[in-house]
């Protein structure tokens, strides 16, 4: 039996543990020539082949915790306390005030004019027939509107989004990453 990725699982005794998985490097497939014993780092590169959605010898699904998050666990947090240190910071309240500044009511505006359209075509159809221009007639040139709104809406979005909240959003990434690297203990 293979799994997945197209490995033979072992016979017997069930899937391989994934201690027995993670313990071995993974060969990189040759190209044209070239050696094949370069080793594959990525955790994720061999999940469905360590276990992950079979069952342990009782039933059970079994439990895999990639070693990356086993080395995080062990040192007590780190990273997390990083993260929700920027989280409280004003910097960021002040870039996500901004965001919903802008997004609240914009998706108010957006929704009523889209409901206004459908209980307007249901209530009303006489009305959303009422011809404007030849074959044109209010329901369709309030079609048309949506679809000009919503570029319009996205438009005004990255607008914003570029002058009001891009740089203090990528100073507060550079500051993230900067305490993060800290935790780690090393500089590139």
């Amino acid at each position: 039996m293979q799994s997945s990725t197209g490995r033979p699982r072992r016979r017997g005794g069930g899937p391989e543990s994934s201690a027995e998985t993670h313990a071995r490097r993974d060969v990189v497939p040759t190209h044209a020539g070239v050696s094949g014993d370069t080793p594959f780092e990525d955790p994720w590169y061999d999940a469905l082949a360590s276990g992950w959605g079979e069952l342990d010898g009782t039933g059970a699904p079994a439990v895999v915790v990639p070693p990356a998050r086993r080395e995080q666990e062990g040192r007590g947090g780190g990273a997390a306390d990083v993260y929700l240190e920027v989280q409280r910071s004003a910097a960021f309240q002040e870039v996500r005030g901004r965001y919903r500044r802008f997004v609240i009511p914009a998706v108010a505006v957006f929704f009523s004019w889209y409901v206004g359209y459908v209980v307007t075509a249901t209530m009303a159809p006489g009305f959303m027939a009422r011809p404007v221009v030849g074959a044109v007639n209010v329901a369709m040139l309030a079609g048309l509107g949506q679809f000009l709104t919503t570029f319009l809406f996205t438009w005004a979005y990255a607008r914003h989004a570029r002058l009001r909240r891009d740089r203090a959003a990528l100073d507060l990434r550079w500051d993230t990453q900067e305490l993060t690297r800290g935790l780690r203990g090393g500089g590139s």
